[in-house]
């Protein structure tokens, strides 16, 4: 058993913690900055700021579900809730937006002065290098423990950052050249790139609920198949899988030699799996289906020797890219 404090999950949740509290601490002065100036951009950060504090709620809170182990009612884990955070978070992002078009319409129709603005922009510039630090943490950490919610959150963070930063050049301009409009102007464009952002957390949150093909990871199984290959794994076809938080579902076909009896076509694929296994840290979980050779398919291109059934000389393999396992074969089900 590994101790407590190199676990995986230990990471996971001290960082989403971490992550709740810095997110309220900056959500503090961020509106109090607002306070101070009145300042549609400001506000614009602030709103975007609460949605920081009730997603990585959520993510905490998905976190810890997700690293339940399978039971009787979810035989699959409990991972795909990490997808529901996702999109709820794309979903807050969304409604954060509209406040921002609000007030920023407001500022540009009717711009109104900013007092304080010097200790406003201090402000959000402080609030901007801790989030930057905090938003680089959660995705590393996220990358490390295989947490999509992690790095969906480090991503949204960090999107609070270009925010500040764009809001910190609108401030600046207005404090150079008096142009209040630019608050307004600055408010609304704030607004747009969190809608992009939102929209990218939806689609990313509907591709894992839907188990959209992942061409990397699909790149990465055929790699650990291509680099442990033996001759008697003939072939290997209709190659699928799917994450669901930090477990991994992976199926395929094998093509072993026919004269194989049944304990050694199991032997072949209890190999396999242990393969996988020890490569995704045992939270693999693989389910091989074992077909028989054709002798006039597969013998020309089947490099298992010694063969008692060969009726041809081997004349090439195939090679196990991404593209060529997961084709489902012509003829074999």
């Amino acid at each position: 058993m590994k101790p407590l404090s190199s676990s995986p999950q230990r990471a996971r949740l001290l960082t989403i913690a971490a992550s709740v509290t810095i997110s309220l601490l900056l959500l503090g002065m961020k509106f109090y900055a607002y306070w101070l100036t009145q300042s549609a951009a400001i506000l614009s950060d602030a709103l975007e700021s609460i949605i920081n504090v009730v997603a990585s709620s959520f993510a905490l809170a998905a976190v810890i579900l997700a690293a339940k182990p399978p039971d009787l009612t979810h035989p699959y884990g409990h991972g795909k809730i990490e997808y529901v955070a996702v999109g709820f978070e794309g979903a807050l992002i969304f409604l954060a937006a509209l406040g921002i078009f609000v007030k920023a319409g407001q500022q540009l129709w009717r711009p109104q002065p900013l007092p304080g603005l010097e200790m406003g922009l201090g402000l959000i510039l402080g609030a901007s290098l801790i989030n930057l630090a905090l938003g680089l943490a959660l995705i590393t950490v996220g990358r490390r423990t295989d947490s999509i919610t992690l790095m969906a959150d480090g991503r949204h963070i960090l999107t609070d950052v270009y925010t500040s930063a764009g809001v910190l050049v609108g401030l600046g301009l207005v404090w150079l050249t008096d142009q209040l409009w630019l608050d307004g102007a600055t408010a609304a464009l704030v607004g747009m790139n969190i809608l992009y952002t939102g929209w990218k957390l939806i689609r990313q949150a509907f591709a894992g609920l839907l188990d959209e093909s992942d061409i990397s990871l699909l790149e990465k199984i055929a790699s650990i198949l291509k680099a442990h290959r033996k001759s008697s794994w003939i072939d290997i076809h209709q190659l699928r899988a799917r994450k669901a938080g930090n477990r991994l579902f992976v199926d395929f076909h094998l093509i072993l030699p026919q004269d194989f009896n049944l304990e050694a076509a199991h032997q072949e694929v209890k190999e396999l799996e242990a393969i996988f296994k020890s490569h995704f840290q045992d939270q693999a979980d693989v389910h091989i289906h074992v077909d028989p050779c054709d002798r006039d398919q597969e013998c020309p291109s089947c490099g298992y020797d010694p063969c008692h059934s060969r009726q041809a000389e081997t004349a090439w393999q195939r090679v196990w890219r991404q593209d060529v396992v997961v084709d489902k074969r012509e003829g074999v089900e």
